[in-house]
Order: C-alpha cells, then sequence, then structure tokens
C-alpha cells in the first residue's frame, strides 16, 4: 500500500498497503509559512499510509473491512494488556492501531488510535531495541498522526525517516520488505531540498530494494511502478508492469483469503491506472 496522505501508503487490515504518498507541492516559496507549507505534508501522508482508497462505500471504507479492523484491534489490545511484556504482543497491537487508523472517519479518531501506537511503539523499543517491526510501526504511526496535524506534520515527517531507516538498518525483510517501501514511497512523494527530504534517487534506491527483498508482494511493484509513471521512466515501466503482471497470479495465491481482501481491493484499483498508462505505452509502441 502507498504511504500517501502523509507520504504515504500503509498497511490496510492485514497487509500494509500504501494506498497513497502524493503529488507534493514542487518548490518550496518563500511566501509558504505555516498552514499553506504544510499542506503537502497531510497530502503525502494520506498517501503513504492509504488515503480514502474505500471513501465511495461509506466515510471509512467497505463495512466489512472495518469491522475486522476493528475486530483485530480490540483483540490485540486484550492480548497486549494480558503480556504487557511482551514485545510481539506490544508490536500486534501498533500495527492494529495503524490498520483501524487507516479506517478513521475523523482526525480525532486517527490522532488517537496513532498516539496509542506510539506509545506501544515506544514501550516495546525500551525493551527491545532491536525490533525492526516496532521501529516500523513507530514510523507508520507517526505518519497517521501527522495526517491530523498542520503545526508539528514537517517534525513528524522527519522522525519517520528516521525510523524507517533504524528499521532497514535491523531487518530489512520486516513486512515484507516494508522499510524500504515506505521510506521510498516518503522520498517520492515529498518535495525536496530545500523544503523538504524528497529525493528521485533514494525513493529509486529503497523502491527497488524492497522488490528485490520480496518480488511476489504486490505493493512493493505498485509502489515502485507508480513512481516510475509520475518519473515519465516508460523504458523501466513497460519492463515493470510486465513482471508485475508475471508475477500476479502466483502473488494472488499466497496471499489470499479474508485477511488479505481489503489489501487487494487497494492493489487493484491501483493498477486500473497503471493498467491504463500500460496500454497508453504499448499502444503508442505499435502506431506506424
Amino acid at each position: 500500500m502507498p504511504i500517501s496522505k502523509i507520504t504515504g501508503r500503509a498497511c490496510v487490515a492485514a497487509a500494509p498497503t500504501r494506498l497513497a504518498i502524493v503529488r507534493a507541492v514542487a518548490g518550496a516559496r518563500a511566501e509558504w509559512r505555516f498552514f499553506g507549507r504544510l499542506s503537502w505534508v497531510v497530502v503525502v501522508l494520506g498517501l503513504i499510509t492509504g488515503g480514502d482508497l474505500f471513501s465511495a462505500e461509506t466515510p471509512a471504507g467497505p463495512a466489512r473491512f472495518v469491522e475486522r479492523a476493528q475486530r483485530l484491534y480490540l483483540q490485540a489490545r486484550e492480548r497486549h494488556a494480558q503480556q504487557p511484556g511482551d514485545p510481539a504482543a506490544g508490536v500486534r497491537r501498533a500495527k492494529a492501531c495503524f490498520d483501524r487508523a487507516e479506517f478513521a472517519t475523523n482526525d480525532t479518531e486517527r490522532a488517537a488510535l496513532a498516539v496509542e501506537g506510539i506509545n506501544v511503539c515506544r514501550q516495546v523499543i525500551e525493551r527491545d531495541s532491536a525490533s525492526a517491526a516496532a521501529h516500523l510501526f513507530l514510523g507508520l504511526n507517526l505518519g497517521q498522526l501527522a495526517r491530523t496535524k498542520t503545526l508539528g506534520a514537517l517534525r513528524l515527517v522527519g522522525e519517520m525517516e528516521t525510523e524507517f531507516k533504524r528499521a532497514i538498518a535491523l531487518e530489512p525483510a520486516v513486512e515484507y520488505a516494508g522499510p524500504d517501501r515506505y521510506l521510498g514511497q516518503l522520498y517520492h512523494q515529498a518535495p525536496g531540498w530545500p523544503t523538504s527530504i524528497g529525493s528521485r534517487s533514494r525513493a529509486r534506491q529503497h523502491l527497488t530494494r524492497a522488490c528485490e527483498l520480496s518480488p511476489d508482494y504486490p505493493d512493493n511493484r505498485l509502489a515502485l511502478l507508480e513512481a516510475l509513471m509520475e518519473w515519465h521512466d516508460r523504458r523501466n515501466f513497460l519492463k515493470e508492469a510486465r513482471l508485475y503482471l508475471e508475477l500476479l497470479p502466483a502473488s494472488r495465491g499466497k496471499y489470499s483469503g479474508e485477511p488479505w481482501a481489503a489489501a487487494w481491493a487497494e492493489w487493484d484499483q491501483r493498477w486500473q491506472k497503471l493498467a491504463a498508462y500500460l496500454a497508453k505505452l504499448e499502444g503508442a509502441k505499435h502506431q506506424p
């Protein structure tokens, strides 16, 4: 899933997906102050974390996806309450907070879930600083919180970058190469220097590495394809799109069932736009 409204996409229910890190304002302007200069942060963060992909059916998304995310959140919270010293239980709760926040209907609800996830991650890291998953979900929950902020959002974007980098250093393969995927989306969607941390070269590096670490995980290839499309890198887009289609049947078999239904709803929706671009490129290629 993409990093988008924050700068990104995120995990929906069982699969961290982006849904969305985003088209941000390209250059810094002197008059960008306070609210104006921070508007890109909200957009990018929504893309990374998933944004409003399912808003067509309900304010928060299809009811069955919301219900599942809520059920898993309550279960994870209860289990962590019973095992407060178990790092794995803490990570599950932090992930559930992030997933549930994807379906929040307002900033108050999203911020409360994000703060809960952030606090849990910090507790886990105090006990186990080498937990890559705790650092990853700390970064992602910071992203959810940043989506609700105006002032202070820029600082949170920097903290997200730091936590994703820590997760990469500890265990880059965690959550299907999640640290590289989300960091790549962050670099892709954020404005460049001097406004923020955006960088095409670093985005390409991390998105490509995510595909290398977990080649059959759809979110990795979709995130790379979205970047290549935006950069008008037609040659590499064609290569990666064909590879995505080649791997797709096996991916559907591997990531199947109700736990992955919300993720596939997002992935398929994202692919529709990419498929239209692919058809356009292939059509132009065969024109006389």
